[in-house]
């Protein structure tokens, strides 16, 4: 057997897996995002404001599994009062409101230079006591803030550089090499790096866990090159172009219920 041949096999069924990594990547917060089709901006463009007073800012979609059969993840724009819990200045919140179900919230990016820092306030309302983010049945999350990279293909390992290029020839959608999720997990220890159970094109930092569930908000600042570093250095020493940033909510594996905020989504230069 041709040694390409026997090494995916070894790897595990070819068809098993390809499929593992569509779904993977596409519910790792990937579907629909756009990237590669022009040229590199070296400074980092300005954000689409998340949130305006009457709903999302302009460029933000939603977008879901090709043909999914999970409910939507609901998504509403709401006023935020001001009050000692408050984060200072913010006047609106996203409401994430899961029900056993799957979506993402996606603002596509011309492969913009990253940004220094990317910085938000979130809660969680009501926790997902069956999250196990080292397995699949388990792999859902109640809120997380996800950036998307142009990692050059030659850079991924190569069993998962072929599954990859088989998983975007059989999927409409461009599908990245390099997605960093910042998470509000279940019990994993804060700090943690956690491939995701379908793909490690897709990797986590927890941030929260479910015990912090309730009415505080928690204000997030993160050095995008030192996180990427973390968690994708031993595939590029340089932080490559941003293809997408994402905000999401899940609970389509666990059949769970969640219900978290976010507010002041932005980056520094």
């Amino acid at each position: 057997m041709p040694g390409v041949v026997a090494s995916l096999l070894r790897a595990g069924s070819l068809v098993g897996r390809v499929a593992g990594v569509v779904a993977g990547v596409m519910a790792g917060v990937m579907g629909g995002l756009i990237g590669g089709l022009i040229g590199v901006s070296t400074a980092s463009a300005a954000m689409a404001p998340l949130l305006l007073d009457g709903g999302l800012g302009p460029g933000w979609r939603q977008v879901n599994l090709p043909q999914q059969k999970p409910p939507v993840t609901l998504y509403s724009v709401e006023p935020l009062a001001a009050g000692p819990l408050t984060p200072a200045g913010a006047t609106t919140q996203l409401k994430v409101d899961v029900r056993g179900s799957y979506g993402n919230l996606v603002l596509d990016l011309p492969r913009v230079g990253a940004p220094a820092t990317l910085s938000w306030a979130w809660r969680l309302q009501q926790a997902n006591p069956a999250i196990d983010l080292g397995r699949k049945e388990g792999d859902d999350l109640p809120l997380k803030v996800c950036l998307s990279f142009d990692l050059a293909l030659d850079q991924v390992p190569f069993i998962e550089r072929q599954l990859l290029r088989l998983a975007r020839s059989r999927s409409a959608e461009a599908l990245p090499a390099a997605t960093l999720c910042w998470v509000w997990a279940g019990a994993e220890a804060k700090g943690a790096l956690i491939d995701n159970p379908y793909t490690r094109r897709v990797r986590y930092i927890v941030l929260r866990q479910q015990t912090e569930a309730g009415e505080q908000w928690f204000n997030e600042t993160r050095d995008v090159e030192a996180d990427f570093k973390r968690a994708f250095g031993d595939e590029s020493a340089t932080m490559p172009p941003v293809t997408a940033l994402i905000v999401a909510g899940d609970g389509d594996n666990t059949q769970a219920r969640s219900l978290a905020w976010l507010t002041a989504l932005r980056w520094g230069p």
